[in-house]
């Protein structure tokens, strides 16, 4: 699966605060954070490097894409990972609207959303 990515000479716990605020800055809240390291921990006891699943969204085109077709909403939010590379290094992807969102219905919605994850993705320390 194709994504939007940046990899960002930060730990993860710095590059999520930012990654936060980039995505705010282009009209995306986080709706929700699984923490999928501590999950897995907890549930079956496996130790993995640290990687967090925000679930983003952007209202204004999360309404528009509802008004069209309410079976949109399998597709919200949109996924933006964090994932550790190591002490100082953190990979962040969001998904591509525009692999999702296929279809002439959604071609506008779908290519306004990219941009505007790859403008927050852009706007990261590098």
């Amino acid at each position: 699966m194709h994504g939007i990515e940046a990899i960002v000479a930060l730990p993860m716990t710095e590059v999520e605060s930012a990654v936060k605020r980039a995505l705010a800055d282009h009209g995306f809240g986080v709706l929700s954070e699984i923490d999928v390291s501590s999950v897995l921990a907890e549930k079956i006891g496996v130790q993995r490097p640290p990687l967090k699943i925000l679930g983003a969204c952007n209202p204004q085109i999360a309404h528009r894409a509802l008004e069209r077709d309410p079976s949109v909403s399998l597709l919200l939010p949109c996924n933006v990972v964090l994932e550790s590379l190591g002490e100082n290094s953190t990979k962040v992807t969001a998904v591509d609207p525009s692999e999702l969102m296929t279809g002439e219905d959604f071609n506008d919605l779908a290519t306004e959303a990219k941009e505007r994850l790859q403008q927050a993705l852009s706007q990261l320390p590098s």
